[in-house]
C-alpha cells in the first residue's frame, strides 16, 4: 500500500516529529545538538521558514514550523540528510539514523497549537529544556 502524501501548502503550520531508528539516540552530546541547531538556522534562514519552537530529546525531535514557498519535504530532506551524514562521519558509523519518515501533524486548531507550544517549550517530556 503506497504512503499517503503529506498535506503541505505555504503558510501551513506543522508539528514535525523526528525519531531515531530503533528509538536510539540521535544526539550523543552537545556538539551533535549544536550541529542540528546550526543546520536548522541555516536552512530555515535560507528559506525564510519560521520555527516557533523546538525540543531536542536524546532520541527524537519536535519542531513547530510554518512552511513558506519551500515545501516541507525539501526542508526536511536538507535538514535530516545533512545531519545524518555529519553524525555518521563524526561517530564513525554507517546506515540510517532516523526511523521511517518524519511525522508531520497539521496544526489547524488553536487549542492544539497552544498545548503543543507548551509541550515543546517544556521539553516534550514535561521538564525544562536543557542543553
Amino acid at each position: 500500500m503506497p504512503r499517503q502524501s503529506r498535506i503541505d501548502a505555504p503558510g501551513a503550520l506543522h508539528h514535525v516529529i523526528i525519531r531515531g531508528i530503533e528509538r536510539k539516540p540521535i544526539f550523543k552530546d552537545n556538539t551533535d545538538r549544536d550541529e542540528f541547531l546550526n543546520r536548522i538556522d541555516l536552512i530555515f534562514s535560507d528559506t525564510s521558514t519560521p520555527c516557533y519552537g523546538w525540543s531536542l530529546m536524546s532520541n527524537h525531535v519536535h519542531l513547530l514550523i510554518r512552511t513558506t514557498d519551500a515545501p516541507l519535504a525539501t526542508l526536511m530532506r536538507r535538514l535530516l540528510t545533512g545531519y545524518a551524514i555529519a553524525f555518521n562521519r563524526r561517530h564513525r558509523r554507517h546506515g540510517q539514523l532516523f526511523q521511517n519518515r518524519y511525522k508531520s501533524i497539521l496544526c489547524q486548531e488553536d487549542a492544539y497549537l497552544l498545548e503543543l507550544t507548551r509541550y515543546i517549550h517544556l521539553g516534550a517530556d514535561g521538564t525544562s529544556i536543557s542543553k
